[in-house]
């Protein structure tokens, strides 16, 4: 077996709506592509001896042992693959359950589509589990060594890739209350929402933080004298710099027992607590010093340790937390029972699980010593031998929920100190005999205030109820249901999906809000160009949605998108399909216009249940994606007598309807007239009806979204197909005596659009110069040929520079077969470079002509006829009288193109 291609889908996409986390595996089954797994000696056995546990896979079956009993009768080992990439990611501690395999139309070849939690996780299992079949196949087994390997290093995939337990917490909460989250490329920060709405987060820190509490906090000598100057109760202390003034500092906190820990620490990191002797003093001393240069001299006070969440002000969660120890059993020595301890599942290494496994550093063995210990005893059955003197839980310490203890005034003076500070998140240390009597009454102090604290002690106590401190957090950053989203439009189609998707930004732009958008050409927000280039992919999408100052998303999203990564966003306000007609295909596996449709169909398909899908009636294919979403329809047609439209509006459906001549809103039993067509720049006078359709299509999905019929109608009159606003979307230029017409046409559908406004240009010889994308089918150059022949008087056949691994004039050959087909006395020339063909076109345009450039390079081909058209202003310019039209504007005024049609 051989993997051709490993492709990660991190949003709603081909293959499922609900489960994003898809790895794509392309495998090419080789030799084994026509064998199924009965007829392959003892692969049966080895794969049962190897995976025991694939009898709880089901499988087609329906019952436990299912797949098995598949494999048993004979499957193909591209399904088993699929069962094994998943099996092992379950051994590793992941739960993954969402498999696919489907063959392509290469024989012998599959994709093998698993669920993932962690994508280099996946990508693993996926090689893992081919390395395993092709074993059992070869030697019939899979070394137990090998599996062992495979397993551990998925472990350690997902424990490098953790995110810890307190964000973790807080991403489960988000994803609860279906607030959208991403990670953002530094210092570990995450978004929470999209947009204007959105909310960032680093650990526990948000944006709310303030950096002077968070300094303060930091600097535990100044918390303890602001604190101490404000009544509360605090340690009695001192800081210094030298070892020369640790015996005076000793002198100053009232003796010893005492406490030695760096200014600055963290994670109970250089702490030393209860130390008794001068001995042990220095020692605590240079374990600060390997922290901080200032080291703080306490006084120990005699307590258990306590942590108080405080968040937004209140009071959430207090866990007790016990230092690392064990218990004796009579039996077993202390090392043995630090071993056994350290086999609990729930502990792990470091933040990584709800415990931390047992490590000894040099305060545990001083720690012994004054129990009366060495690793080597057994303490008596029930015995409790303390094992670390801090309680922190990253060096081995459990947690006990005391939440409902904490006595009122201790509350309040939690509250009260964590105000003092400035912390919006804070985690107090308190030391106190007894949580639930005031601190004053038990001699209890505040040890600590702590930024960015750690929720593991309260999410996952060791005793005692969980606590959901990840759901203040989220009530402190959107209040009231706020809503953490914006407004996203998805546009997809074959054709008109950069002009509908400018189109209902300029819409939207009319209501003042901000709008973001993608589109082939580039990523702007409001007026400004972000990012250059074709951006139809979540990666563009992502840019716009994590820009804080985006208030709507407008999203262009191709195919191509779709199938790399899936969608960028999980579900949208509303999914636009314009249109599904053949192109690209047999690129990507995608080899139907079928399988197409059904891809497009993601994007009507992940809408919000209170959203809406808007599809083209007019389009069999598109009209049909209303079966499968959950949101809202509505439709926008050409066709004013449709039927589909007419019982979708009786059930009190909404639609976009051109009707006599305007684009109409229709619901119920009442019809809002928006706009003439031939008032609507972009319609080119009312003769461009793909034009009107893709207007249709922005102006519903506006409607929809409750913007005005006024807006709508403004934005609908000062939109114009322009190279400013459209490059590349029928930008008509008029170069004095004849006219040139660019647009990036490239599949038979959009030929048939343009071809519907050339058409209409009876004042002269149409020509056109023409090409298509050199990955494209062989009939598909060939039906271009043959439209081409329908659509123009002379043909120049042109070939992108980059042909996509197509042999240089092979596609050209392909169109003039299908011009010579349909009309084989047609004129036409062959021209491959593109630069040359766009300047013979120019060149022998006569009189009242038209020029229809169809280029690879927009940009080019727009260049070329600049340049043009300011030598002709020249010459006009000497012959007061004749009309020229600027073509840098990229445009020809309504009025003149109605004198010419």
């Amino acid at each position: 077996m051989r993997i051709l291609k490993i492709q990660t889908l991190r949003g709603p996409n081909y293959w499922s709506i609900r489960r994003h986390k898809l790895i794509v595996m392309r495998l090419d089954l080789e030799n084994l592509a026509e064998t199924p797994s009965n007829e392959i000696p003892g692969f049966y056995e080895g794969l049962v001896e190897a995976l025991p546990s694939l009898e709880g896979h089901y499988c087609s079956p329906g019952c436990r042992g299912g797949f098995l009993m598949r494999v048993k009768e004979g499957t193909m080992i591209g399904h088993i693959v699929e069962h094994v990439a998943l099996e092992l990611q379950e051994l590793a501690g992941m739960h993954v359950g969402f498999g696919r395999t489907r063959e392509t139309a290469t024989p012998g070849i599959y994709q093998v589509v698993i669920e993932y939690q962690n994508e280099e996780a996946g990508r693993y299992a996926g090689r893992a589990a081919v390395r395993l079949c092709q074993s059992i196949v070869d030697r019939g087994r899979y070394p137990k060594a090998e599996l062992e390997q495979d397993i551990q290093d998925l472990k350690d995939f997902t424990r490098d890739a953790s995110l810890g337990p307190s964000t973790e917490a807080i991403i489960k909460e988000a994803e609860k209350r279906g607030i959208p989250w991403m990670s953002l490329e530094a210092r570990f920060l995450i978004q929470l929402g999209y947009g204007v709405n959105q909310k960032r987060m680093q650990a526990t820190m948000t944006d709310n933080t303030s950096i002077l509490g968070v300094e303060l906090a930091c600097d535990k000598e100044a918390t303890k004298r602001i604190l101490g100057a404000a009544g509360a109760p605090v340690p009695r202390g001192t800081v210094i710099n030298f070892l020369d003034d640790l015996e005076q500092a000793i002198e100053f906190v009232g003796g010893y027992p005492i406490v030695t820990k760096p200014v600055d620490g963290n994670h109970g990191r250089g702490i030393t607590i209860d130390i008794r002797t001068w001995e042990e003093a220095q020692a605590g001393y240079e374990a600060a010093r390997q922290v901080s240069r200032s080291i703080i001299i306490e006084r120990y006070y005699v307590g258990r340790d306590h942590r108080v969440l405080v968040v937004n002000g209140k009071v959430v969660a207090v866990a007790e937390r016990v230092p690392a120890h064990v218990i004796g059993n009579g039996r077993s020595t202390i090392a043995e029972l630090i071993e056994e301890t350290n086999l609990d599942p729930n502990r792990g290494e470091g933040h990584d699980n709800v415990l931390t496994k047992i490590e000894l550093d040099r305060t545990s063995y001083q720690l012994l010593e004054r129990q009366g210990y060495t690793l080597n005893s057994v303490p008596p059955k029930g015995t409790l031998c303390y094992l670390r003197a801090t309680a922190n839980l990253s060096t081995g310490g459990s947690a006990v929920d005391r939440t409902d203890e904490i006595h009122p005034e201790n509350l309040w003076l939690a509250q009260r100190v964590v105000k003092i500070i400035g912390l919006d998140i804070a985690g107090l240390d308190i030391v106190t005999t007894d949580i639930s009597r005031p601190l004053r009454e038990v001699d209890g102090v505040i040890v600590e205030v702590n930024a960015a604290p750690g929720f593991r002690m309260h999410v996952a106590p060791s005793v005692g109820i969980p606590r959901n401190v990840a759901g203040a957090v989220m009530d402190m950053l959107f209040p009231n249901e706020q809503s953490s989203q914006i407004p996203i439009l998805s546009i997809t189609g074959t054709n008109g999906k950069t002009t509908t998707t400018r189109l209902l930004a300029h819409i939207y732009k009319q209501t003042g809000k901000v709008v973001g958008y993608t589109t082939t050409d580039g990523t702007y927000i409001g007026d400004y160009l972000v990012e250059s280039g074709d951006n139809t992919g979540p990666q563009s999408a992502h840019l716009i949605l994590q820009d804080p100052t985006v208030e709507v998303a407008v999203l262009e999203t191709a195919r191509g998108g779709i199938l790399r990564s899936g969608l960028g966003f999980e579900a949208a306000n509303v999914g636009v399909v314009l249109n599904v007609a053949s192109d690209h295909l047999g690129i990507g596996d995608i080899d139907t216009i079928e399988q197409l449709a059904n891809l497009k169909s993601v994007v009507a398909e992940a809408v919000f249940p209170d959203g809406y899908a808007v599809l083209n009636a007019d389009d069999r294919r598109v009209a049909a994606m209303s079966e499968k979403t959950k949101a809202n329809i509505a439709y926008f047609t050409m066709n004013p007598d449709s039927e589909l439209v007419r019982k979708h509006i009786q059930k009190g459906g909404v639609a976009a309807v051109y009707e006599n001549g305007y684009l109409s809103i229709v619901k119920g039993d009442w019809t809002h007239r928006i706009e003439r067509a031939e008032n609507i720049p972009l319609t080119m006078g009312g003769r461009a009806p793909f034009m009107i359709a893709n207007a249709l299509a922005a102006t519903l999905a506006a409607f929809v979204q409750n913007v005005t019929i006024e807006q709508i109608r403004a934005g609908l009159k000062s939109f114009r197909a322009s190279v400013s606003q459209t490059p590349g979307r029928m930008n008509l230029f008029n170069l004095g005596n004849y006219h040139a017409l660019v647009d990036y046409a490239h599949n038979a559908a959009s030929y048939e659009a343009v071809g519907s406004f050339v058409r209409n240009w009876t004042t002269g010889q149409r020509i056109g110069v023409i090409g298509g994308p050199g990955d494209r089918r062989d009939e598909d150059f060939v039906t271009l040929g043959k439209l081409a022949a329908q659509i123009f008087d002379y043909i120049i056949i042109k070939e992108d520079d980059d042909t996509r691994g197509r042999l240089r004039g092979s596609a050209a050959q392909l169109i003039i077969q299908g011009i010579t087909e349909v009309k084989p006395d047609s004129r036409y020339e062959s021209i491959l470079d593109e630069t040359q063909a766009i300047n013979k076109g120019l060149d022998m345009a006569p009189d009242n002509s038209l020029v229809v450039i169809l280029p690879e390079s927009v940009t080019r081909a727009i260049k070329l006829i600049k340049l043009r058209g300011l030598a002709k202003e020249e010459i006009h310019q000497q012959n007061p009288g004749t009309t020229v039209i600027d073509s840098q504007n990229g445009i020809a005024p309504s009025s003149v193109v109605n004198t010419l049609l």
